[in-house]
């Protein structure tokens, strides 16, 4: 769900967003474990109530208020669609069928909870962005689509590495020259 969130409003607003949708529509935490968890006050609603919730009083863009019912109601009718399936094709197809998820989301599910090892959400922002700071310039979505085409099959290896990248201060990853000399070793 917060991958669907993400899609549309970035990471920040998404985490705030999905404590929107929990606080809303889950269930209060049980106060035998409220006292082992004091910051939690909800457990994440079930797929059946996200199903049939208003998602857009909550202020959620209506992209995502549909994607995340739409999601919520296949897990209701196929409890099992997060199990393994016939390959990344498959799941990318299958979790882009739902209305309102789009390819990046798709991928994005499929790396994160389908742990498909060469699903890679191409059009991500971070991505773009940590590559850009590598290269040295602007990176489209398609570049940097056939830039990892090198790394199949295990392009959501790459996908960690990059958002991992990105989460650093500006410009501390871009490649620097070397200072080091290589000195030859004077022969005895």
């Amino acid at each position: 769900m917060r991958a669907i969130l993400a899609e549309e409003t970035g990471s920040r607003a998404a985490a705030e967003l999905a404590g929107l949708l929990v606080r809303a529509h889950g269930a209060a935490l049980p106060s035998d474990l409220a006292k082992f968890f004091p910051t939690i006050t909800h457990v994440f609603p079930t797929p059946e109530r996200l199903a049939s919730a208003d998602l857009e009083v909550l202020g959620l863009p209506q992209k995502a208020a549909l994607a995340i019912s739409s999601m919520a109601a296949a897990v209701v009718a196929e409890p099992n669609i997060f199990g393994p399936a016939s390959g990344l094709e498959d799941a990318i197809a299958k979790l882009g069928a739902l209305p309102g998820i789009g390819e990046r989301t798709a991928h994005h599910v499929a790396m994160r909870e389908l742990r498909e090892p060469d699903a890679f959400p191409a059009s991500d922002i971070g991505l773009t962005r940590a590559l850009a700071g590598l290269a040295g310039g602007r990176v489209s979505p398609a570049g940097l689509a056939a830039r990892a085409e090198s790394w199949r099959p295990w392009r959501a290896y790459a996908a960690l590495h990059l958002w991992a990248l990105d989460a650093l201060p500006a410009r501390s990853f871009a490649p620097q020259p070397s200072s080091h000399k290589i000195h030859a070793r004077k022969a005895a």
